[in-house]
């Protein structure tokens, strides 16, 4: 009988020691995912499809290639590049214009944020927001410079974390031709992730243009995994939106997103 118990004890220990601290290591980056100031390197590429544009139902596929990279200042502050550069195809999205094919404008943020959490865990960073006027065709930028700032606030507390991430860019150079630009950009988000590592979640991307006196308000929803290929994690990410709020001519109705992020960690 002794010899039993120590052997079903010994089981116990070796089967709990094995996959617990792998569990626990991905649901840890699948959390820090869901900070947009953590101190982890990530490169997703992040597929998106809507449709209903203008008179003749015109569609859009953009895949945004955003990479995330923490800077060290000191002991005490990080500094977060997030860039998004959207890769776009086009058809018909002004009435009868055709297909266009090639690069959006690039929206490049810098993230000063504490290193700990504040006061109630609270998790901040404020900076600079610049529209960079990439885009290779007419309908596919704003051929604008811009320029404005940006902050991020959020709470982690158990598998939640609920925040919000906003900017205002205005245009200071360009075609003077072209439309100036004043725009502001709201992303309340709220995701839970669970041990296992999968976390599901709820966002809105809101635009206001000024100028047009015009919202854009897509709602997401997400359901991403983090996995492990050797010693590679990556996380998987797919869901659906709806635009609740579309400016005349905008997309209509659902769309879809993908996305796969390569993490390295520190």
């Amino acid at each position: 009988m002794i010899a039993r118990a120590f052997q079903n004890f010994a089981i116990a220990g070796l089967v709990s020691s094995i996959p617990l601290p792998a569990f626990a290591q991905d649901a840890d980056l699948a959390k820090q995912l869901s900070n947009p100031v953590a101190s982890l390197i990530s490169v997703p590429f992040q597929f998106n499809y809507d449709r209903g544009f203008g008179p003749d139902d015109g569609h859009r596929m953009t895949v945004n290639i955003q990479p995330v990279i923490p800077f060290s200042l000191n002991e005490d502050w990080n500094v977060i590049s997030r860039t998004i550069v959207p890769v776009i195809s086009q058809s018909d999205v002004a009435g009868d214009s055709g297909n266009q094919f090639g690069l959006g404008d690039t929206v490049q943020s810098f993230f000063f944020s504490p290193k700990q959490p504040g006061p109630d865990g609270l998790i901040w960073g404020v900076g600079p927001v610049f529209l960079l006027p990439t885009g290779t065709d007419e309908l596919l930028g704003s051929e604008k410079w811009g320029v404005g700032p940006t902050a991020v606030a959020l709470k982690q507390e158990g598998p939640w974390t609920v925040g919000a991430l906003a900017n205002h860019i205005w245009s200071v150079a360009g075609d003077h031709n072209r439309e100036d630009v004043s725009s502001t950009f709201l992303q309340p988000f709220l995701t839970y992730t669970t041990d296992d590592a999968w976390t599901f979640a709820l966002n809105t991307e809101s635009t206001y243009d000024w100028k047009g006196d015009q919202w854009s308000v897509p709602i997401n929803f997400q359901v991403s995994k983090v996995v492990k290929f050797g010693e590679q994690p990556v996380s998987f990410q797919a869901g659906a939106r709806y635009w609740a709020v579309a400016p005349d001519n905008g997309p209509e109705g659902w769309g879809l997103r993908a996305s796969i992020t390569f993490l390295f960690p520190k």
